[in-house]
């Protein structure tokens, strides 16, 4: 009997370092665009499957202009989300926006 090899296949990761606002470094993660999109379009009132609709395409778009960066700030990636979200909803991008100055 021949035993079946198990390929674990992870998601590639984009391995850019992230400067923060208060100056350390870390690696941009996919997940934390869509998740602080998600809360946002929510939070505007969307249903669940709206927002997952348009938090694919922001994130998506967001990981495609990382890639092309040599280096980026939180704050970089903030504008650029706050202007893809304006594209699909412009409550979900000003609740986007103003949380930052609440949390």
């Amino acid at each position: 009997m021949k035993k079946k090899k198990i390929i674990k296949r992870s998601k590639k990761r984009t391995m850019l370092q992230i400067v923060k606002r208060a100056g350390h470094a870390e690696f941009y993660d996919e997940r934390k665009v869509y998740g602080s999109c998600f809360f946002a379009c929510r939070n505007a009132h969307l249903s669940e499957k709206e927002a997952e609709e348009i938090c694919k395409k922001v994130s998506a778009a967001a990981t495609k202009w990382i890639k092309t960066k040599k280096s980026v700030s939180s704050n970089d990636i903030f504008r650029m989300l706050i202007n893809e979200l304006k594209k699909h909803n412009e409550d979900a991008a000003f609740l986007y926006e103003t949380h930052r100055d609440i949390s």
